[in-house]
């Protein structure tokens, strides 16, 4: 797939993650928890962010779990998702996943692709626009990505 068949003007976001957060997203953490609520909903890619995880939160069960077998990429795009949703959180009854902070914001994500090969780059909190340069870097590896 070619840079020319991706959408023109404001269709996809950067979204920094902590480690091993961003990695648990991979295969299929969600909500990502926010502090706020976010108006933005569309496609984003999950940039890991620079900071080292606290080897205490790699024992949690639920996080060894998820990142099993997988490098902690810092600095740089792992992935690309779908942001389908922002909503405070709704009590145990309805927001159901282990991942949901109580209190927090919900980032409900959904169509997650893991990127075989990390893109290096600098994120911004809370979302960012990527470079065209960037985009075309991340996508160059999803040839089927369709919008």
């Amino acid at each position: 797939m070619s840079i020319a068949t991706l959408p023109e003007g404001d269709w996809i976001r950067g979204i920094t993650i902590r480690q091993p957060w961003a990695t648990c997203i991979l295969p299929g953490k969600s909500p990502e928890n926010r502090p706020r609520h976010w108006s933005w909903q569309g496609w984003v890619m999950i940039h890991a962010g620079k900071r080292k995880p606290e080897p205490a939160v790699l024992r949690d069960p639920l996080v060894a779990t998820a990142i099993r077998g997988r490098e902690l990429h810092l600095g740089a795009v792992i992935g690309v998702a779908r942001l389908i949703d922002c909503h405070l959180d709704l009590g145990p009854a309805r927001c159901t996943s282990p991942w949901a902070e109580r209190g927090a914001h919900h980032l409900v994500l959904a169509d997650v692709q893991e990127l075989a090969l990390p893109v290096t780059a600098t994120g911004a909190l809370p979302a960012w626009k990527p470079t065209p340069d960037l985009v075309a870097q991340v996508f160059q590896q999803l040839p089927g990505f369709r919008p």
